[in-house]
Order: structure tokens, then sequence, then C-alpha cells
């Protein structure tokens, strides 16, 4: 017999870095996301065979329920040292799945391209959490920590303002359905960068001045989500934009690789990462493919509608 679970893929549209010190940040599930696909095995082992979007085998493995009940402290992080991290912490928040168990065959397939970074871990996460009858964000927290914005869109099928209030999650489904998202873009940059820069300066600035950013994000949030046209948005999108900017102290991708592109772009989630958002009056597919860059996709082919 087999067991499916789903979980959403994410984009962050606002509140980035921010939203770990208890800002209101403005998620978007995504059309995209991952299956788990769990049946009975044997051995007191788990078969795993993890499928990226076009069917082929990224990960394979076989791991014994021992690895899980008692896993060994890895010099080397690898796929299956993550994976028997997540799978120790799910056991030690229910041992049932294991206990009474014979053993699974198991199987992850992704309805995305896994390098887009749509959130394989958190869907993976949340996944779990689902089979094991367990809270996803507290196994967020003790496996791989974050703010867990990315499991709220997991769990939701329409957009989210997320924020950590004593350390807990508070998720508010939100009405984000304006005219104007034909003129919404997402591009893939294709460039994964390390985020431990933008991340030590703004751990460096946010003591002098985090309640006010705070403020200032959440306003500018709520202009965003409450914008009625396209100039509103936009404004209220670069505006975040150049927040986030001087926090950080890193130049806008609009200044890095766009400066001459006729619209807004914004970095999403980890600044340097995955897709950026761009805003156009017209449809800007040949200003970016001129660029080199091949990915760009709608908002209605990247987000899951209500």
């Amino acid at each position: 017999m087999k067991t499916t679970f789903y979980s959403n893929g994410k984009l962050l549209i606002t509140g980035e870095y921010l939203v770990l010190d208890g800002a209101r940040a403005f998620a978007l599930p995504t059309k995209f996301g991952q299956n788990l696909i769990i049946e009975n095995g044997s051995n007191h082992e788990i078969q795993w065979k993890s499928y990226d979007f076009d069917e082929n085998i990224w990960y394979q493995d076989t791991i014994s329920f021992s690895e899980i009940t008692n896993p060994v402290n890895a010099k080397i992080e690898t796929v299956k040292t993550t994976l028997i991290q997540i799978l120790h912490e799910a056991y030690l928040l229910n041992p049932d799945f294991i206990n009474n168990s014979e053993g699974y065959k198991i199987s992850t397939q992704l309805t995305f391209p896994k390098k887009w970074g749509l959130g394989t871990s958190s869907t993976l996460i949340n996944n779990i959490a689902q089979w094991t009858n367990i809270d996803a964000f507290t196994l967020l927290k003790n496996s791989f920590g974050g703010s867990g914005y990315d499991i709220a869109c997991a769990q939701n099928d329409t957009p989210i303002v997320y924020r950590l209030e004593q350390n807990l999650p508070v998720v508010e489904t939100v009405d984000f359905n304006p005219d104007f998202t034909q003129n919404i873009y997402f591009v893939y940059l294709n460039k994964k960068q390390n985020s431990k820069a933008a991340i030590n300066a703004y751990y460096n600035n946010k003591n002098q001045h985090l309640a006010h950013n705070i403020i200032d994000n959440n306003k500018i949030t709520d202009t965003i989500l409450n914008a009625k046209t396209i100039k509103e948005f936009a404004v209220a999108v670069e505006k975040h934009e150049i927040h986030m900017s001087d926090i950080l102290e890193i130049r806008t991708i609009k200044e890095v690789a766009f400066s001459d592109f006729n619209g807004v772009v914004k970095s999403l989630g980890a600044w340097g990462g995955d897709f950026v958002m761009a805003i156009s009056k017209e449809d800007p597919t040949t200003y970016f493919s001129s660029k080199g860059y091949e990915t760009i996709l709608s908002y209605d082919e990247m987000i899951l509608q209500q």
C-alpha cells in the first residue's frame, strides 16, 4: 500500500532576514512542490530514492533504522547525514514510525528542477512531519533551523503573512489577487550565492536599528499587500529593496545586473539567491533572454492561485 504526502514550494516576497527577528513577511506558495511516497519494506531499513522533476534519480541509498535511532556524529555533511538528522529528530518527537515498522520503501519526487531553490528541504521536512504525525515547525527548528515561513507555505494554498512571536510561528492567510499580476514575473538567476556575508552584515547592523527596521518593513509589507495599482505596488517593492540594501550593505540586484531594465527587480529570500521578481508594464522575456536568463515564469505559471 502506498501513502503519498505533498507540500508546496515557496517564494519570500518581503521580510527577508528581518523575519528571523519578528518582522511580518509576505510569502507566496508556488504551484511547484514535492511528493513523499511511503510503502512498506523490510529488514528494519529504509530504501530511499529521490527523483528530480524530470524523473532522474538524484539521490539513492539505504538507511538502517539503527542509523536513525542512534546516529553517528558526521564529520562531513552529505545528503545522507542530513536526511538521517531529519529522521532522527522526527524519531525523537514520535518514535512510532520506527518502533512499529518492519521497514519502508520511500521515494520523493520534485515537480520543479532541484536547483531552482523553491524549497527542496522545507517540502521534505513538512512531508516527513505529515507522515510521522509531528509538528513540522518543531521538526524544522530541531533539524535545520530558520524562520519557518517556508513550512507555512508548504502547508497553505494561499498567500500568507508570516511572523515569529516569542519564537513561535504565527501564520495569517491573506487575500492577494490584484489586477496587475500579469505584470509580475519571476526570473531564475542560476547563481547560487553564499549568503553568509549578507547574514553577517545583517547581524552586525541589526542590533543598532532592529526595532526601527522591523517597523519600516511591516509598513512596506502592508503597502505591498494593499496596493491597488501596478505603480503603487512597484514603488513599494522598490522601497523594500532599497531598505534591505542599506541594512545588508549590498547593492541591489538591479544595480548589479539590470540597471537598464525599465521596471523594478527585487531579490527574493536570501539575496543573490535563485529567483528575482520583475515588475514590468511590458513582457520582459526578451530583455532577460538577451541577458542570458532562460527561465522566466509569469505570476500565473509560478504562484498557486486562490
